[in-house]
Parts: C-alpha cells; sequence; structure tokens
C-alpha cells in the first residue's frame, strides 16, 4: 500500500514539474491567420534597425535537453510618431543560425542539419536554400493586462502567420530599444515538422517539442 502511495505521489510530482516546465517557456503565442499590416501617418519618422546591435534568441527542447541558439537580423525599419511605433518590419537571415551550447563538429551537424545544408534532410527544419529569410511585419501594437504587445506578421518558409508577444519599447535619444520577453511559436505551423510527435505518431521518445522559444532585441536609430 505505501509502495502505491509512493508511485503516486512521484507521478503526481512528475506531471507538477512537466507543467512548471512548460510554463517557464514564457508567454505561448497562438498563431493566427495573417492580417494587414500597419501603416504610418505623414507625420511619422523612419528609425533603421542597427543590425549589429540586434540579436533573437531561440531554445529547442527535446526530452533529453535542450539546443540553444541565435539568429541574425538582416535589416529592418520602424516608422514612430510621437514616441509611438506605427508600423515596421525586419528581415532574420536564416543562413545565420548558430548552436551557442555546442563546439566543433557537434555545433557544426547541428547548424548544418537546421539549416538543410546536409543532402537528403534539406526540409527537416529551415531549408535556408530553399528560404534564406524570414520576415515580420507589424500589424498592430495593443495592451493585454497591463503588458505591451506587439503584433505581426511572421513568414517562414512561405508560410505567414499572425502572432503577438509581450515587449518593452524605450525610446533613447537615437531611437528605439525593443526589447520581447520569451515567448514561444509553434514550428509546425510553419510547416517545420521534423521529429514533431503531433505530426509523426511512431517517434515514442525520440521526438522534439513543438514548441520554440523566442526572445528579440532589436534596436533601431533615427535615419541620418
Amino acid at each position: 500500500m505505501k509502495k502505491n502511495i509512493l508511485k503516486g505521489f512521484m507521478a503526481l510530482s512528475l506531471i507538477i514539474g512537466l507543467g512548471s516546465c512548460k510554463n517557464n517557456n514564457g508567454h505561448e503565442s497562438e498563431a493566427e491567420d495573417a492580417k494587414e499590416v500597419a501603416e504610418a501617418t505623414a507625420e511619422s519618422m523612419e528609425y533603421v534597425v542597427d543590425t549589429t546591435a540586434s540579436s533573437i534568441s531561440w531554445i529547442g527542447k527535446k526530452p533529453a535537453g535542450q539546443h540553444t541558439g541565435t539568429i541574425k537580423v538582416a535589416e529592418g525599419a520602424f516608422m514612430a510618431n510621437d514616441s509611438i511605433i506605427e508600423s515596421g518590419n525586419f528581415t532574420i537571415d536564416m543562413t545565420s543560425i548558430e548552436v551557442t551550447d555546442l563546439e566543433g563538429d557537434d555545433k557544426k551537424d547541428l547548424e548544418d542539419h537546421l539549416m538543410g545544408t546536409v543532402e537528403g534532410k534539406e526540409g527537416d527544419f529551415f531549408n535556408v536554400n530553399e528560404y534564406p529569410e524570414a520576415t515580420f511585419e507589424v500589424t498592430g501594437i495593443s495592451e493585454v493586462d497591463g503588458k505591451t504587445m506587439l503584433e505581426g506578421n511572421l513568414t517562414l518558409k512561405e508560410e505567414t502567420k499572425n502572432i503577438s508577444f509581450p515587449v518593452s519599447i524605450k525610446k533613447t535619444n537615437d531611437g528605439y530599444e525593443i526589447s520581447s520577453e520569451e515567448f514561444t511559436i509553434d514550428r509546425t505551423n510553419w510547416n517545420v515538422n521534423y521529429g514533431s510527435k503531433s505530426v509523426f505518431d511512431s517517434l515514442g521518445d525520440n521526438f522534439i517539442y513543438d514548441d520554440i522559444t523566442l526572445k528579440l532585441d532589436i534596436k533601431a536609430d533615427k535615419k541620418a
């Protein structure tokens, strides 16, 4: 009897623990149909993204652990008026995918697999030879539960979905700094299906979680 109670307690603890891990991924961004892109007023000013000071970090998880990395922002611009960002977009260089938790051959092997530069595995993840860029276009900014939410169309592998995530927007002397909280997207909404248990039902424990955790840090300076 005591053994059964102990087993039950351990099972309950595991379930609670797994739930806690999911919550630690941050805001879960639901993918919706693409929306109309926001337009700026005539009085707005242009702020160009500083690509050297901007970055996107990512976390991918599987039952045995996780991998971390970064992706570079290739270009972008925002339009703002009276300290309010009205519209904007930026381009993501998918050929810049970097793995930061590995070194040597392991690092290069995973980067090549993610980018799809390995023969026969081009379509497993992002297939950068066919889809070298992803884009994000602002569709609006709103307040939800006291948080500023940046809304936009994310286009990845020619699939466009609207997402929203919490951000802090700071006005500086030279422009703007936009930093997001960690948020997750379900990669299968953009046809990145490799190792997905929701797509393939025979993977057992050899699967990769659908959610990718992202964090954006974007710096934009007033156009000269």
